[in-house]
């Protein structure tokens, strides 16, 4: 990945003339491009690493897998996040870690925590570097150093039990790299989140990663089976059998740690055959209560489709769901619903089926396949804009949250009221779009896209709308992340969502895995 950028320099999305209209006519923003630093003028802090302690580390993973300079520190500087975008464009110091390792193996794991642990160096798990909520951020704490442990060469498919429908993947393989070696074997993983051309196997488990074919397959907590979990105390091998009554699923304490147990080396998730067939269809709803009210009702009823989401108007009306149009308008009015059905042909057609029918009886109108096939060939897209949007003095971001179905509507206003109006008083109007990512019985995710004209410190401006939209989310009940996970942005909130107790039980399992406390350091645990 670009190092100041999302994801392939190659694939960057210039500023179309319809979003630079949307940018001039609605938020006052000229789209200019200023100048961006490159690389090479980029200074970092002082490795603060040792010669005794780099030596050490050599001796661990090889001279070829210790890295120190500038570029490769630069690389590993943070995650995707607009905060950390911002941060590349600093011409002061910036943070990096002070050297990035590549283990090759578990046993190199090990030894790496175990020396760290022993020399006060934090250590910060790195797979594919998507975090957009400061998951990666090299924080050194009281520590004397810091080192990014990127898990890149842990990147094998250890085992597929085709019978079971299950595949043992190392946790530095790729989204792609995961439907490669899984299609080879007629297998398929089916977790497609934004960041699925870079996130990694164990970076979608340290998350709780959910893709956008969850309806079908479930989120990547649902496909685990099974971790290997190197931590500083010792090696977790965790998942036995398809399902358990042997005490706490300990599996559940591992989902979603972000680094800060331990590392994690291996997944064992369920897999599928690559579907035979596929259908699409895209729907126009009246209004987003409407479209919401058809969307419960398909996840109430189980009619199954793989991919179902909702735009609401304003998203809609740019059109933002097929991200190759974006800008255009090409759907007129309403809001515009994506469903997408995989499996064999005769599976496909009857989910299809039922569900068409329910979504008509739910006032749904027919668009065909078009919008539908163009959301799917552009879903990966989206953040490629956001670059170019910084660039032209725009201030872009996405929030995510979930909640029950009764409390869709209040939270949906509660947090664009707070996003509008905190921008507002930084001085500039905003464009809040909302569609539903994730749907289950009792609830859904609501998904946000926020753009608006940089004013002032564009890092401070959005930390007082993130701070009014997680509030916002908190007074409603919901869930301060879906998917995104806590890092180091949502962790102020993390007390609201589980209690003074559930802190208390986190910190416990951090004493035990971790007692020197180096592991991703200043992340989850409030």
């Amino acid at each position: 990945m670009s190092w100041n950028a999302w994801g392939d320099p190659a694939a960057a999305k210039p500023l179309s003339d319809g979003i630079r209209t949307l940018l001039h006519q609605a938020l006052g923003v000229e789209a200019i491009a200023g100048t961006e630093l490159t690389a090479e003028v980029v200074r970092l802090r002082p490795s603060a690493l040792s010669a005794a302690d780099a030596k050490a580390l050599i001796a661990i993973v090889g001279e070829a897998h210790c890295v120190s300079d500038d570029i490769g520190r630069l690389l590993r500087a943070g995650g995707k996040s607009t905060l950390d975008l911002l941060r590349r464009r600093d011409t002061g110091v910036q943070d990096a870690p002070d050297a990035v390792l590549l283990p090759g193996d578990e046993d190199e794991v090990a030894a790496v925590l175990s020396l760290c642990a022993q020399r006060s160096i934090a250590v910060v798990p790195f797979g594919g570097g998507t975090s957009v909520v400061g998951g990666l951020d090299p924080l050194r704490g009281d520590f004397k150093a810091v080192v990014s442990l990127d898990l890149r060469r842990l990147d094998q498919l250890h085992g597929l039990d085709e019978v079971s429908g299950e595949a043992e993947l190392g946790a530095g393989v790729t989204g792609p790299d995961a439907e490669r070696l899984l299609g080879a074997r007629g297998f398929s993983l089916g977790h497609f989140p934004q960041s699925f051309q870079f996130a990694t196997i164990g970076g979608f488990a340290a998350t709780r990663s959910s893709g956008q074919d969850s309806a079908g397959y479930g989120r990547f907590d649902d496909m685990v089976r099974g971790l290997r979990v190197v931590t500083p105390a010792g090696v977790l091998d965790l998942g036995r059998a398809p399902a358990s009554a042997a005490g706490p699923d300990l599996r559940q304490v591992i989902l979603g740690s972000e680094g800060v147990f331990g590392v994690i080396t291996r997944v064992r998730v369920r897999v599928h055959p690559v579907p035979e067939a596929t259908r699409y269809e895209a729907w126009s709803f009246p209004d987003f209560a409407t479209g919401a009210a058809a969307l419960r009702a398909v996840a109430q009823t189980g009619t199954g489709p793989t991919v179902i989401r909702l735009s609401d108007e304003a998203e809609t009306g740019v059109n933002l769901a097929t991200t190759d149009n974006i800008g255009e308008q090409s759907i007129t009015g309403g809001c515009l619903a994506i469903t997408v059905f995989e499996g064999t042909a005769a599976h496909a057609d009857s989910r299809h089926a039922e569900t068409r029918a329910l979504l008509e009886s739910q006032g749904a109108t027919s668009l065909g396949e078009g919008p539908a096939r163009a959301w799917e060939h552009g879903r990966f897209g989206a953040p490629y804009l956001r670059d170019s949007l910084l660039s032209a003095g725009a201030l872009c971001e996405t929030l995510e949250t979930a909640v029950n179905w009764d409390r869709v509507p209040a939270l949906k206003a509660a947090v664009t009221e707070a996003l509008t109006t905190s921008l507002a008083e930084s001085g500039t109007p905003a464009l809040v779009l909302c569609h539903i990512s994730h749907v289950y019985p009792t609830g859904a995710s609501l998904y946000f896209t926020v753009v608006a004209g940089q004013r002032g410190n564009p890092i401070e401006q959005w930390h007082r709308a993130k701070r009014a939209a997680s509030d916002a989310m908190v007074s409603c009940g919901a869930t301060i992340t879906h998917h995104h996970a806590v890092g180091a942005d949502h962790r102020p909130w993390m007390r609201d969502e589980i209690g003074d107790l559930g802190v208390e039980v986190l910190r416990a399992v951090k004493a035990v895995l971790d007692p020197a406390g180096i592991l991703n350091p200043g992340k989850l645990i409030p």
